[in-house]
Parts: C-alpha cells; sequence; structure tokens
C-alpha cells in the first residue's frame, strides 16, 4: 500500500489525456479538477454528494467528484463534460432546452450518458432512479426528460 503525504505529483487520465498535477492526499477531484487542471464543468453546489453538479465518470460510472479523493482516481479513467463532445445526449440537451440555467446540466449529461451507455433499453421508471440523483432547481425536468428519451431513442436507432 503506498502511503501519500505532503504534495505527491500524479498523473490522472482524463478525457483521454494524461495529466500530471501535483495534489495533496485531501484534495478533492473536483478542486484537482476546477483549480489544478482548468476544467470546470463539474460544479461544485452542495459539497456533500447530493446535488450531482459535480457528476463525472470514472471508469465509465457516474460519481460525485466532490466525493471522491483525487488520489483514489489514479490509474482509473476520468471522463468529465468537456469529454462528451457532440454526443447524441449531449445534442437532445440543446434541442430540447434541457437546462435553464445551466449549473446542473452537466451532471445530468454525464449520468443520462453513462445510463444510456450501459443500458440503452432502459425503461422509463429506471431512467427517473438515475436521473434522481441530479437535481436541479429551474427547469422542473421536462426538457431534461424529453432530452433523455430522445437520444434514447437515437442510440436505439443506430442498433
Amino acid at each position: 500500500m503506498i502511503k501519500y503525504t505532503g504534495y505527491n505529483e500524479v498523473s490522472l487520465n482524463i478525457n483521454g489525456m494524461c495529466h500530471v498535477v501535483l495534489i495533496k492526499p485531501n484534495e478533492t477531484l473536483l478542486n484537482v479538477l476546477r483549480e489544478k487542471i482548468g476544467y470546470t464543468g463539474a460544479k461544485g453546489g452542495c459539497e456533500n454528494g447530493d446535488c450531482g453538479a459535480c457528476t463525472i465518470l470514472l471508469d465509465k460510472l457516474p460519481m460525485k467528484s466532490c466525493m471522491l479523493l483525487a488520489i483514489e482516481c489514479i490509474g482509473k479513467e476520468i471522463t468529465t463534460i468537456e469529454g462528451l463532445e457532440s454526443t447524441e445526449i449531449q445534442k437532445a440537451f440543446v434541442d430540447f432546452n434541457g437546462f435553464q440555467c445551466g449549473y446542473c446540466t452537466s451532471g445530468f449529461l454525464l449520468n443520462a450518458f453513462a445510463m444510456l451507455d450501459t443500458n440503452p433499453e432502459t425503461s422509463d421508471s429506471d431512467m427517473h432512479i438515475w436521473l434522481n440523483s441530479n437535481l436541479c432547481r429551474c427547469t422542473g425536468y421536462e426538457g431534461i426528460e424529453m432530452a433523455v428519451k430522445s437520444a434514447q431513442k437515437k442510440i436505439l436507432g443506430k442498433k
């Protein structure tokens, strides 16, 4: 087992690129992404894992980056919203206005992307369970749900 103390130079695989950063063992992935690497798509909201604004994918699974230590992510694949360029879910959020102020949008996009990547035939009830891990205080969720269902249809149509 490796013990980390003080500052440590580590390599993080983010959006398919290696980033070498100097971190302390107690730094969250959210802080490292935003403050040290410059990926600002993940947002700090509640800072305790409830709101989902900080959602990223860790080895393709949605995780709250405010609850992860950056040191725990060494050797893992990290995907941020910046890594989801030109995906069906991203296009659908634009087409169906799946956002209002935009603060929560990246978390919803990453969560929905992971859901559809894991199971494109996700049922409506399972979709609600997946999307319940993110909070939006603006839209009332209608645009978000329509966007996810639209992306799902397009993904299923390509199979």
